[in-house]
């Protein structure tokens, strides 16, 4: 067996992984970063359609994303906005209908509704600090409360009750029913407010990066060159108070601190020695992945811009939720993304390639008419089967989580720290949030070297 050391060892070579490595070796600090695929990126990736990247995973970034659009800049890459131009699709089962703006023209009693629920989720949400939900006033009350039950509380409306459940599916990649209210708070709160989290102008997603976002990762991998290792999994690791050795099929690694950034559920699947501390271990078995099948077909132009579309639907009844014009800045190819979120996803998942090809392609003929049935391309990602990532977009926590396990996610157990974009406090699940946990930890073990 091939035996290594470093100072540090970094476990994933994701946003997280990279950006701890970064300051690590900007510190002077001997690491090394090991990555179980043959890729950098993580929960990033890019595909090609048309020639062009596209995103299989993670791509957006808005206005307070300091982290990652500072870190954009300084690698020498750049962002473009969205494409919103134009009218939106609301396809309410099977009837679809033009709008403008975030929420769909729904009946004046649901759109009321709504308003009303987003601003009730803010409110609620100013009481959570996000790096510690467990120490809000209310917290066993919400961390027992389902958002499920908050909206069959709190929403009369069918219609208010289906969008407001969409815009979870489409943050969290989970059903209402599995996610505790108090991460709901705690992660809106992260992001600023739920209406930053949903919007694409000005919000979440207004804008994407060019060359695709794991251009980010591949950047910072060629700064870092040959400390970073890809497809050595990480099996075993063996710890004390002073040092940390870490395993890969013929491959070890000793070191003094290790940095581990892969998703909690992938954490727990290591084989410890000693076994992690019943709250560590407890919160790894909690947190669950989201579900999201992600699928982009593409065309010789973006032929519903000249149709005053601007390629956004937000569907009720149907299985594919969300749609958006996904092309290269330059507009050649067209390009819409769909997604299967939560339970959707699931079902996607388990259907054959031929079999979710055609179901996406039928759909967008629906919604966009017979051209979009003749696509030049097609590529889908079902990251539930992702062997390293479990899921996407992040993990959320069900409920009694929070109170019980939560205070283990970001504390270190010996040599070990975590990072992740679960545990980042701002902008959790998002990659300016990877960016900033993999920073912090990084210098929590700068000061304990």
């Amino acid at each position: 067996m091939e035996r290594l050391e470093a100072e540090v060892v970094v476990v994933g070579a994701g946003l997280a992984g990279l950006s701890a490595a970064r300051v690590l070796a900007g510190e002077g600090v001997d690491v090394t970063v090991v990555e179980a695929r043959d890729r950098v990126g993580g929960r990033t990736e890019n595909g090609v359609l048309g020639g062009e990247p596209v995103e299989l995973g993670g791509q957006w970034v808005g206005p307070g994303q300091d982290e990652v659009l500072g870190l954009i800049e300084e690698l020498g890459l750049e962002t473009f906005p969205t494409w919103t131009a134009g009218e939106n699709l609301f396809d309410l089962n099977g009837s679809i209908r033009r709008y403008r703006g975030t929420i769909p023209k729904v009946n004046p009693v649901a759109l009321a509704e709504i308003g009303i629920a987003l601003k009730r989720i803010d409110r609620l949400s100013r009481h959570m600090d996000p790096a510690a939900p467990w120490t809000a006033k209310k917290a066993l009350k919400w961390d027992s409360t389902t958002v499920a039950d908050w909206i069959s509380g709190t929403v009369l409306t069918g219609t208010a009750r289906d969008l407001i459940r969409l815009a979870v599916h489409a943050v969290w990649a989970a059903e209402p029913e599995e996610i505790s209210m108090l991460h709901f708070l705690a992660y809106a709160r992260s992001g600023g407010s739920i209406e930053s989290l949903l919007d694409t102008e000005g919000g979440a997603q207004d804008a994407r990066i060019v060359g695709g976002s794991q251009a980010i990762s591949d950047r910072m991998a060629e700064e870092l060159g040959e400390r970073v290792r890809t497809g050595t999994p990480i099996s075993a690791v063996e710890w004390d108070g002073d040092a940390v050795t870490l395993e890969a099929a013929g491959t070890s690694f000793r070191a003094r601190r290790a940095i581990v950034t892969i998703p909690p559920v992938l954490a727990g699947r290591i084989e410890w020695r000693p076994a992690m501390p019943e709250s560590r271990a407890g919160l790894t078995a909690s947190m669950l992945p989201g579900r999201v099948v992600k699928a982009m077909a593409s065309y010789e132009s973006p032929f519903w811009r000249d149709e005053g579309l601007s390629g956004s639907v937000t569907s009720v009844g149907s299985p594919v939720t969300m749609v958006f014009d996904n092309s290269p800045p330059g507009g050649t190819p067209g390009v819409l993304v769909s997604f299967f979120e939560a339970g959707a996803a699931d079902l996607a998942g388990a259907m054959t390639d031929s079999e979710r090809r055609e179901l996406v392609i039928g759909n967008l003929t629906r919604l966009f008419g017979e051209r979009a049935g003749r696509p030049t391309g097609y590529i889908d990602r079902c990251w539930a089967e992702e062997a390293y990532s479990a899921g996407c977009y992040g993990a959320f926590m069900p409920p009694g989580a929070w109170t019980r396990w939560g205070r283990a996610l970001s504390e270190p157990v010996g040599p070990i720290h975590w990072a992740g974009a679960e545990v980042a406090t701002r902008w959790t699940g998002y990659m300016d949030g990877a960016i900033r946990s993999g920073r912090k930890a990084a210098g929590e073990v700068v000061a304990s070297l």
